[in-house]
């Protein structure tokens, strides 16, 4: 089970690398993710370079998508050429998105019908695009996510982990990097954030 954690220039790091590391602690039951750029190097919005460890292209392979944000969110969902690598299918996959990587959602048309959760400063963009963001960190319906604030992307890797492996496989990961003293804490708020974001389709 493979993970494509999408990594643009300009990229947020807590992002990326969070859900990234959080997923790669179930690499022993066979769910790994990776750092997947649009070009061999990506820059993040902090100047540290990065080496993808997939091309784009992976995209169309993984099991899972996240989108990550960055402060070139815009530029991205202008970029038609860029746009047209990112051939998703939520009827297979499963797609998830980190504050403004909602943007790219919505560019691609899966949020035509459900809200999503994004970050402050791209909620009036998210919003222009007719899509209704929700103030909450994480949302959920099918096989779709969006999760808002940077810290939230544990949820989204928690919403990850619960879908292909199960809650319990969630609540070790979750436990073992919890603050010493917080971990049931953290937790309970981790699978409570994902349980009340969920929609169930029937």
């Amino acid at each position: 089970m493979q993970v494509a954690v999408v990594t643009f220039d300009g990229f947020n790091e807590l992002d990326s690398f969070i859900a990234s590391a959080l997923i790669n602690r179930c690499r022993k039951d066979g769910l790994a993710a990776f750092i997947t750029t649009p070009t061999p190097v990506v820059m993040s919005m902090n100047g540290v370079e990065v080496t993808g460890q997939r091309p784009m292209e992976f995209v169309t392979e993984a099991d899972v998508v996240l989108i990550g944000s960055g402060v070139k969110a815009r530029e991205v969902v202008a970029d038609d050429r860029l746009i047209s690598r990112l051939p998703l299918d939520p009827s297979r996959q499963l797609i998830g998105a980190q504050c403004s990587g909602a943007l790219v959602l919505a560019r691609l048309g899966l949020l035509d019908d459900m809200p999503a959760c994004t970050d402050i400063k791209s909620r009036p963009f998210v919003e222009a695009r007719n899509v209704t963001v929700l103030d909450a960190p994480f949302h959920a319906q099918g096989n779709i996510a969006t999760a808002g604030g940077c810290l939230a992307s544990q949820y989204l890797a928690t919403w990850v982990i619960t879908r292909m492996l199960g809650e319990d496989a969630a609540r070790d990961v979750l436990g073992y990097v919890a603050p010493v003293g917080e971990s049931q804490e953290t937790v309970e708020r981790a699978l409570r954030a994902v349980h009340a974001g969920e929609v169930v389709r029937h």
